[in-house]
């Protein structure tokens, strides 16, 4: 579980054997969790400078490349008793998202994302979303595509401050939306779903 607060940018330096090696100064041990770019994976060695880690068939099947080279965001799983800023991240990645337009205001940017229109109906208005593990919040949601206010400190303390028009990005969306539109839609085609009895009992126990 995590927050989508970023605490670090560490770099991918090597990616064999669906291993990637990482330099950062976090220094968690094996076995750990860690969101690298929103992607959860688990630490398989701690280096003296970083540490490796394993992505498996499936996430390289969701997540571009690209997402998984160079600089990555950085976030340690939550523990027990910490603080809970952010919002709920499970570090699953639904869908891949294309930046495509940026315009920079005063005080803060806005981000317009494409993203395929299936993944609309969890992608709320006011609610949450993970843009490469980075928590925010939806302000306007359209037909395909999403847009974010950024202010600036996330911008000069993320990889946003790269992006481009272009770029691509990993989008976990909101926990309680995907459940809810899981439930619906199965009830609308016939298929047996959870009650709201279970939702409230999973909702409690975070």
């Amino acid at each position: 579980m995590f927050t989508g607060l970023i605490r670090e940018i560490g770099t991918v330096t090597g990616d064999r054997n669906h291993i990637l090696t990482i330099r950062s100064s976090l220094r968690p041990q094996i076995g750990d969790s860690i969101a690298v770019n929103g992607v959860c994976l688990t630490v398989v060695e701690v280096l003296p400078d970083g540490f490796r880690v394993e992505a498996a068939d499936e996430t390289r099947r969701i997540v571009p490349p690209e997402k998984l080279r160079g600089r990555v965001h950085l976030e340690p799983a939550m523990r027990m008793g910490e603080r809970f800023e952010g919002h709920i991240v499970q570090g699953h990645v639904d869908t891949v998202a294309t930046l495509r337009r940026i315009h920079r205001g005063e005080n803060a940017a806005e981000y317009i994302f494409a993203v395929d229109p299936e993944q609309i109906p969890t992608i709320v208005p006011k609610g949450s979303v993970a843009v490469d593990g980075v928590s925010l919040t939806v302000n306007e949601v359209g037909d395909d595509w999403f847009r974010l206010t950024i202010i600036p400190h996330t911008v000069e303390n993320t990889l946003f401050r790269d992006y481009r028009v272009g770029t691509k990005v990993n989008i976990e969306t909101d926990l309680f939306a995907r459940y809810i539109e899981h439930i619906l839609r199965h009830r609308e085609t016939g298929k047996k779903g959870m009650s709201w009895a279970e939702i409230d009992a999973m909702s409690m126990s975070f």
